[in-house]
């Protein structure tokens, strides 16, 4: 597990931005949120935290029961692997989902008082079925995959086993966006008109081939607004919220699509396979040696509970500094979309907003930002705007 921590640091160290802007000017939430705002945020964000927390303690504590009591079945299709790796693989998704459940009902109901949920618990169900067979029919083919693979190479499976998991990875990163995304949402292209071109104007101006845009219908579940880069090669597309298009101004969105060609810009996807193909056969050994720890099982369907254990143990630490690499690309997203927008005010008024929007914590605790927040904290991507607006005389 150091083994595997130390690839993930040094793959963070060297794919980590050189350049993430100015330092943000220090700035207290208290100048651009009232205390309203602030303690909201606060009631909201922090509990459904904790009740995030306590969804994966559940599940890890699932897993591990599973892990000191194999379930029968699976040793009685020993003889017929294959078809018990899938069935195994698509059992586990199944009964490891069930259990937290109950927890992720409460968070959503949360989430619907305070005004981010629109769908209905009916809505909400039919998304359960179709995420929980999807993950069943993956989690089969993963099933097959590892009985396949530890019973060929009962020693060395690790080493397919890390390059396979990088190439469902990046086959993945191009496929979701036309086969996985439609199950949920409905994309349509961007019409022709001011968003369009300001679009298509930006990218010119950064020096990149955006693909397609899109914008998907979160509203029919959310109020919150959003905006993401996805796909690989042929399938890259920017996919704004109509929620964000219906609510905010045009320069605001104008910042936001800046803001997701800098990933393009600088490849931010290749170069997430790329850590993944740098961490990975490292990662894949550990979950080898910490599995055989955890069981006597190899190379059946029984020793599916303690892998899966495993490569949740193994990734923890992992997700740690992947955690503190995205927060550094989103500083320099941020950096590259004040520099191409030039507009340090909309900037402002847009983090602003979208964070009471979004019923966002605005004074998280140091130590949760710190480990596990993907993105800089509201108050420090204000503070950059500023620090922008202050260099540049704005």
């Amino acid at each position: 597990m150091l083994m595997a921590f130390a690839a993930a640091e040094a793959g963070a160290r060297w794919l980590a931005p050189r350049e993430t802007g100015l330092d943000p000017a220090r700035i207290d939430a208290r100048s651009y949120f009232t205390e309203e705002e602030i303690e909201r945020g606060k009631k909201f964000a922090r509990p459904q935290f904790m009740l995030g927390m306590a969804r994966a303690a559940v599940e890890t504590g699932a897993l591990a029961l599973l892990v000191r009591r194999p379930p029968r079945a699976l040793r009685r299709l020993s003889e017929r692997p294959v078809v018990a790796g899938a069935a195994a693989g698509a059992g586990l998704s199944l009964a490891l989902s069930l259990p937290p459940l109950p927890l992720a009902a409460i968070g959503r109901a949360r989430a619907k008082r305070v005004g981010l949920v629109t769908q209905s618990w009916g809505g909400w169900g039919v998304d359960l079925v179709k995420a929980s067979a999807i993950q069943s029919g993956l989690a089969a083919g993963a099933g097959v995959a590892a009985v396949a693979a530890t019973r060929r190479y009962p020693r060395s499976w690790w080493a397919p086993a890390g390059a396979g998991s990088v190439l469902v990875g990046a086959l993945f990163a191009v496929l979701a966006p036309v086969v996985l995304d439609p199950v949920f949402n409905r994309f349509t292209a961007l019409p022709e008109g001011e968003t369009r071109s300001d679009v298509l104007e930006l990218a010119r101006r950064a020096g990149v081939t955006v693909g397609e845009v899109y914008s998907v219908d979160a509203s029919r579940r959310t109020t919150a607004a959003n905006a993401y880069v996805t796909g690989l090669g042929p399938t890259k597309r920017v996919v704004l919220f109509d929620t964000l298009l219906d609510r905010y101004t045009r320069d605001e969105i104008r910042l936001v699509v800046a803001h997701e060609l800098a990933h393009v810009r600088h490849r931010d996807v290749p170069r997430g396979v790329l850590y993944a193909a740098i961490v990975a056969p490292f990662a894949a050994f550990a979950v080898q040696r910490v599995s055989w720890a955890l069981s006597p099982e190899r190379g059946s369907a029984a020793a599916l509970p303690a892998l899966a254990l495993a490569a949740g143990l193994v990734s923890a630490p992992i997700g740690l500094v992947g955690n503190r690499l995205s927060r550094a690309i989103e500083r320099r997203a941020d950096a590259f979309s004040l520099e191409l927008a030039g507009a340090p005010e909309a900037f402002v008024s847009f983090e602003r907003r979208i964070a009471v929007q979004n019923v966002a914590d605005l004074e998280p605790p140091r130590w949760l930002t710190a480990l596990l927040a993907t993105h800089p904290p509201t108050t420090e991507r204000i503070g950059a705007a500023v620090a922008f607006a202050e260099s540049s005389g704005s």
